[in-house]
């Protein structure tokens, strides 16, 4: 009798084990997707994550090295300005990018997360005299291809 009892106590937690394994794999899944070469940083490189989350948002984040800092550009601008293509071609201005200034960090990193409603179909980045514009300059800087 104690056998039964402990088997069927046993398969109850592997059971629960394996759906709560089961429950997390499916809100945790997120998109990552890698910037495509550039011509103007050559050495920048990137990823983005994107993840929907509970209220259907779309949570971007975007971790970048090796890119120099925007005065240093031929072209000196004074922000770089990460903008959300939509599947409906909206293109929408989502933030500025900062570069760390952490302790012992290179400013050649930047990182940036924003949540946006809009679901991304390309994700790119442009060099701009301001970080407020509403239309992306022509110098881009790092772009994804479509997601």
């Amino acid at each position: 009798m104690k056998t039964i009892q402990s088997n069927f106590f046993s398969k109850k937690i592997l059971l629960s084990i394996f759906l709560v394994f089961l429950s997390l794999s499916f809100t945790s899944c997120a998109k990552k997707v890698t910037f495509q070469s550039s011509s103007v940083v050559p050495a920048a490189r990137g990823q983005v994550t994107i993840k929907k989350d509970n209220n259907k948002n779309y949570l971007i984040k975007v971790k970048i090295d090796n890119l120099a800092e925007v005065k240093r550009l031929e072209s000196s601008k004074n922000a770089y300005v990460i903008w959300i293509e939509t599947d409906e071609s909206i293109v929408k201005n989502v933030g500025q990018i900062k570069s760390d200034t952490k302790f012992m960090s290179s400013k050649l990193k930047a990182s940036f997360e924003t949540v946006t409603a809009f679901k991304p179909s390309k994700i790119f980045i442009t060099a701009e005299n301001n970080a407020d514009v509403q239309y992306p300059g022509s110098e881009v800087i790092l772009e994804t291809k479509k997601i």
